[in-house]
């Protein structure tokens, strides 16, 4: 296991040695330590790599990753894994605002809770969240699915397209064309592979469904006056 002390190292000498491995994958187990709540740690991964960061991180961690396993072991600020085309991103405490941002694809694991927006315009990302999340989570999104094992706060799934989001707790309230939908058998299996791959122990069957009336897909003349 590679060993990168940020005490001693810069941010930009951490990432370059992580996007060298695209060319020569010598290290295949990366450990960074002394984090400190840096920004942009592990950004831009294209390897199928795994990167351990033991402690807290900053703004953006682990963004546009692709094919690399990331761990953070504290919390995660604003923007995690963001714009997430596929591997894994999995931190054992909370998440702030904006977790999986337009992510195209991939896993990403909160073992906390997350902040506002979760999963804000999602195309395709798988969002597993062992807590909690804020207000507006799912907005705009467009593919993939979210799981909240807590509540959800205001305006879930506001101007939802096609995400599926199961919710386990409470919900505040519904955003612009989300609805409660039918929890069918496909559903419960659905959210049972998604919740074995997070690793999190949650019985399928208690969860409700949430997605989009596709009421908001065309424009409507009687509604022009909203617009």
């Amino acid at each position: 296991m590679k060993t990168v002390d940020l005490n001693t190292s810069t941010v930009r000498e951490l990432n370059q040695a992580l996007h060298d491995q695209a060319k020569q994958c010598d290290e295949r187990e990366w450990l960074v330590t002394h984090p400190a709540g840096t920004h942009a740690l592990a950004c831009g991964l294209d390897q199928n790599i795994s990167v351990d960061i033991e402690g807290h991180a900053g703004y953006y961690c682990a963004g546009m990753n692709q094919k690399a396993t990331v761990t953070v072991h504290g919390n995660a600020g604003q923007g995690l894994a963001e714009n997430m085309m596929s591997g894994v991103v999995r931190v054992t405490g909370d998440a702030s605002q904006s977790a999986g941002a337009t992510g195209h694809g991939g896993l990403l694991v909160v073992e906390g809770n997350a902040s506002a927006r979760c999963g804000i315009s999602m195309k395709g990302i798988d969002i597993v969240v062992k807590g909690s999340v804020g207000h507006m989570s799912a907005f705009m999104g467009q593919a993939g699915r979210l799981v909240v094992c807590g509540d959800a706060g205001d305006a879930l799934g506001d101007s939802l397209y096609e995400v599926r989001i199961y919710v386990k707790g409470e919900v505040a309230s519904l955003g612009a064309d989300c609805i409660e939908k039918e929890m069918r058998e496909e559903h419960i299996a659905e959210l049972s592979e998604l919740l074995q791959k997070a690793a999190i122990d949650e019985d399928p069957k208690t969860f409700r469904r949430y997605g989009s009336a596709r009421q908001l897909y065309h424009f409507k003349v009687d509604n022009a006056s909203a617009y």
